[in-house]
């Protein structure tokens, strides 16, 4: 009986790099979940609305253009059903992200076309502006806020798939109870702004000023406390106020309104905080939720915004 064969040298090697290679991948990993448990690190930055199987989760770029659309139609003294439709119509076009190709040669947010007379590629890709024609074509339609909302979007869009927009619908009236300010506290998001650049007040301001008007320019730019245990160098928050008008029964909802709105663009325009009434959002909570206001609380005629420093 001859001697069972024996591996070679170069079998028996590559085993070993394959199996040191394994252990390695297997040890990055465990080391991975190991530091995001003991951290309790949040992972990506994302916004949700609603709860159990009527919840919506999006992005906070989907967050930030869906907030702009909003604001654009409460500007216009729209009713929250325009908003809805809007919304509606921006989620089945583009899925509320402000994109620079599509059919033919349409772009942004509702996949409006420079041919058809919307405007040029500049402008539509400018979230303010197409919100704003989208509104215009929608107030040209007799009793909009009575149709079916595909049939309300169909008559500005004139879309080959007018009843795709149909499914959206109860994604769009949750975010569009939260953004015009009737749900409070009903938008819950996480943003990274521990590192990068700082928040620009004058950029908050205009960004203000551009969705909602002059009267929600920030009455002027404050210098708060640094952090706990923080150094010399390092440079206190800088805050902003924001006037809630009207006042009367609808400054509630106009507060809530700005202070969703600022929550939704904090990803983008680096704010920290945010505080309205007895609530506080900070972005680097987990939950992404609001919380009581504590000593940061406003009487309601202002909501307060610190920005990353």
């Amino acid at each position: 009986m001859s001697e069972p064969t024996r591996p070679s040298r170069p079998a028996r090697h590559g085993r070993a790099v394959r199996f040191t290679a394994g252990l390695a991948v297997l040890l990055g990993l465990v080391a991975y979940v190991t530091v995001h448990y003991v951290t309790g690190s949040k992972g990506a930055p994302r916004c949700t609305i609603g709860s159990g199987s009527n919840r919506y989760e999006f992005t906070p770029e989907q967050a930030s253009n869906a907030a702009t659309i909003a604001a654009v139609g409460t500007g216009r003294g729209l009713p929250e059903r325009a908003v809805t439709i809007a919304l509606a119509t921006a989620l089945q076009e583009s899925g509320l992200r402000n994109i620079e190709h599509g059919d033919r040669d349409s772009l942004g947010l509702f996949q409006q076309r420079p041919s058809m007379g919307w405007g040029t590629p500049e402008q539509i890709l400018d979230p303010v502006y197409s919100s704003g024609k989208f509104y215009e074509g929608l107030e040209k339609v007799p009793g909009y806020s009575r149709l079916p909302l595909t049939v309300a979007a169909q008559k500005v869009q004139r879309s080959g798939f007018p009843q795709a927009y149909a499914k959206h619908e109860p994604d769009a009236t949750l975010l569009s109870a939260a953004l015009t300010g009737r749900a409070p506290a009903a938008l819950a998001c996480t943003a990274d702004v521990r590192e990068g650049r700082p928040g620009d007040p004058s950029r908050v301001r205009a960004e203000l000023i551009r969705a909602f008007g002059e009267e929600t320019a920030p009455k002027g730019v404050t210098a708060g406390a640094g952090a706990a245990g923080a150094d010399a160098a390092t440079p206190p928050a800088v805050e902003l106020s924001v006037p809630v008008r009207p006042t009367g029964a609808r400054r509630d909802q106009r507060g809530w309104e700005l202070a969703q709105w600022a929550v939704a663009r904090a990803d983008d325009l680096r704010i920290a905080e945010v505080s309205y009434g007895d609530r506080t959002w900070i972005a680097d909570d987990a939950s992404g939720d609001w919380t009581p206001a504590g000593p940061h609380a406003t009487d309601g005629s202002t909501v307060r915004l610190r920005l990353a420093r």
